[in-house]
């Protein structure tokens, strides 16, 4: 229909303005109701006149005298709740001369009201159903159009007069929502305004010509009505007023006499009150000279024609519009193809939907997809961003370490010696710490599922969005589908993930070929701390060697000692002495603490000395303390019941933590990269790839079967 209409809207204009109003004007009716019966908030803004005024001002009369019968609800409170459409479509008479005139409803078609009383009846009861029947106030629509050829092509639009004070059920806010539903009509630039005061009021306190001035600051788009004339102050008349002295319109005014509340009561014809109205002005003096200014006729004149030149000046950018969108649709409706009637001919077309919509996503998977972007990433390009970008860029950054103070490290190291001192640094906390950090690479490889879970989900929302616009129903089901079977394929690639990760802490290979190794961590240990130590004053080397030139026996027996804790209450600094001392205690077999050779470690039989032979050595040897004496007692504080090193620690302690943290990051840096390229490897198997074979098989089954 809106096709038809603008075709046949015409690109050129007649000479004289009836014929063309009489063309074009039922033209933009019919689109006017296109737009309204599909409920659409259309770009394309089509010409029409608003007739706005305050609450009494005579806007029904005007319209009433227009059509020339009394059809709108009349009254001397609000009668106008609704925004009324009014189309007026001037017909040709019989052949016998006789009139055929009536009105149609938009709501209801088909059904012609020859009775205008009728007509009254049915925008009543209209507007009862829509804005209840207590003076409340709607912005929907009635759209009524008059057949008669008693008038001129025009279509108005009759607002809700503007009121101050709220009556009924109208809000307390009535007046700002008239005033805005007023001003969602006339601020369009494709929209004349009739501005209604009447003549008895002051024109500068006009509320249409303010709200007009709102709307249409310039004054191309607005024509001044002046009704009431008849009822004017004895001494005064609208001369002024309507050759624009007070209040200037580039449109000018017209003058117009109503019908009185008397008259309607008394049923006086809107025809006799025509004719007394024209008895009026020329019964007026001060009226001559002022005949195209003044009378309905004038008005419908001039609003004719004003409409007919405002269609001319929009209708080329009108017509340009409409030509665009014509051909947007065209476009849409080709790519949308026919529906076939038959069962064979849907199945067939199900099929063709479900296998291109597998195609779709594995293109865009695959970065093979013809709308492909160059202003952003996507498809396949975002899953490899989030491997490397994201996964692996976050693990590498990850200091296996930052979470482990010396303190605890120093403690993993005692809790794993038990009740004795260790002689090298144990391998249990070094597992025990290394797993931890272990098991910190499941929750970022999890979530990278995730993540790709969630593009895959996306990638499948804008496969087919043109071609599956017209089967909402079948685009749900795909969705759900689709989702499900998304769902599936993640949980068995993140029970891969947590395989994957329960390997690698299940098992600690040390014998790593990129593993540092327990005697290249020490030397490096012993390299940081050298390093750290402030310099001391060199001492004399005895027969002039240099430390480095040392006897190759000499700096093993140096690194073996570092490794050795505390025994006996000697620290292991001590053992480091000259080769030849050595040989010295251990050949003078010394029973003295400070040995420190086997015999000391795991006791040699010459040097035991039970505690009963110590406890009669001393019976015998020590005087014989007197039972009167008091004898102070020595009491053991008791331990707490957390227990923690020593703030201070000794420089092989330092050596044992430098060592620990050495092989921490060394096999996490093998695991990282392990974990780095098997999490992908996982994803891409159990979800993507999975997904891309079998989703056809899947909507096959699920959807076409």
């Amino acid at each position: 229909m809106a096709e038809e209409a603008v075709s046949s809207i015409p690109t050129h204009s007649s000479s004289s303005a009836a014929p063309l109003g009489h063309s074009v004007i039922p033209i933009v009716n019919k689109l006017q109701d296109i737009f309204a019966q599909l409920g659409s908030q259309s770009t394309i803004e089509l010409p029409q006149v608003a007739v706005v005024g305050s609450q009494s001002s005579g806007k029904s009369s005007v319209l009433e005298a227009l059509v020339g019968r009394d059809f709108l609800p009349r009254g001397s409170d609000i009668c106008t709740r609704r925004p009324l459409v009014l189309q007026l479509l001037q017909t040709k008479r019989r052949p016998d001369g006789s009139e055929e005139e009536y009105g149609e409803f938009l709501h209801l078609p088909g059904k012609k009201f020859f009775d205008f009383s009728e007509i009254r009846r049915e925008i009543q009861a209209e507007t009862d159903r829509e804005a209840g029947g207590n003076k409340g106030v709607s912005d929907k629509q009635i759209r009524l159009k008059i057949f008669s050829p008693n008038v001129l092509d025009i279509t108005l639009v009759d607002l809700p007069g503007i009121t101050k004070v709220p009556v009924g059920d109208q809000p307390s806010d009535i007046e700002a929502r008239i005033r805005t539903m007023i001003m969602s009509y006339i601020k369009l630039p494709s929209c004349l305004i009739l501005a209604v005061t009447p003549a008895n009021s002051d024109l500068a306190n006009s509320d249409a010509l303010q709200i007009a001035g709102n709307a249409d600051p310039d004054g191309y788009r607005t024509i001044g009505v002046i009704t009431k004339l008849d009822i004017m102050d004895r001494g005064t008349d609208a001369r002024n007023l309507l050759l624009g002295k007070v209040i200037p319109l580039r449109l000018g005014y017209i003058g117009v006499v109503n019908r009185s509340q008397e008259d309607i009561i008394t049923n006086r014809s809107v025809k006799d009150a025509l004719v007394a109205e024209e008895k009026f002005f020329r019964s007026r003096p001060v009226y001559n000279g002022l005949a195209d200014r003044c009378g309905i006729t004038q008005l419908a004149k001039k609003l004719n024609q004003i409409l007919v030149q405002h269609i001319k000046t929009v209708l080329p950018g009108l017509k340009l519009r409409m030509n665009s969108a014509l051909v947007s649709v065209a476009k849409e409706h080709a790519s949308i193809g026919e529906i076939p009637e038959s069962k064979a001919g849907q199945g067939a077309l199900l099929l063709n939907i479900l296998s291109k919509y597998a195609e779709a996503f594995s293109s865009r998977v695959e970065g093979k997809n013809e709308e492909m972007s160059t202003a952003e990433l996507s498809g396949g390009a975002r899953i490899h961003y989030i491997f490397q970008s994201i996964f692996v860029k976050s693990l590498e950054e990850v200091d296996p370490c930052e979470d482990l103070t010396d303190d605890d490290i120093r403690t993993a190291i005692q809790n794993a010696t038990g009740p004795r001192s260790a002689l090298f640094v144990p391998e249990v906390p070094f597992e025990v710490l290394v797993r931890r950090q272990i098991a910190r690479l499941l929750d970022p490889s999890l979530q990278c599922a995730r993540f790709i879970y969630d593009e895959l989900v996306k990638i499948s929302h804008r496969c087919l969005v043109s071609e599956l616009q017209r089967f909402p129903i079948l685009r749900k089901r795909m969705d759900e589908v689709m989702g499900n079977f998304l769902r599936e394929g993640l949980e068995p690639s993140e029970t891969m993930i947590g395989h994957i990760i329960e390997m690698e802490m299940d098992y600690i290979n040390t014998s790593h070929p990129n593993f540092i190794g327990g005697s290249k961590a020490v030397e490096m240990a012993l390299q940081q701390i050298k390093s750290s130590r402030l310099p001391v004053p060199v001492a004399r080397q005895k027969d002039g060697l240099e430390p480095d030139k040392a006897p190759a026996s000499e700096r093993s027996l140096k690194a073996r000692a570092i490794l050795a804790r505390p025994v006996n209450g000697i620290v292991a600094d001590q053992g480091v002495r000259p080769v030849a001392d050595i040989e010295k205690f251990t050949s003078s077999g010394s029973t003295t603490g400070s040995s420190w050779g086997i015999s000391s470690i795991f006791g040699g039989s010459d040097n035991r000395v039970s505690a009963k032979e110590i406890s009669t050595n001393k019976t015998y040897s020590e005087p014989v303390q007197s039972l009167d004496h008091s004898i102070s007692m020595i009491h053991l504080k008791e331990p707490p019941t957390i227990l923690k090193p020593s703030e201070s620690h000794s420089e092989q302690e330092a050596i044992e933590i430098s060592v620990t943290k050495l092989l921490l990051r060394s096999y996490y840096d093998i695991v990282r990269k392990n974990i780095e390229d098997a999490v992908p490897k996982a994803i891409m198997h159990f979800l993507v790839n999975h997904t891309k074979r079998e989703l056809h098989n899947v909507f096959i089954r699920k959807l076409y079967r």
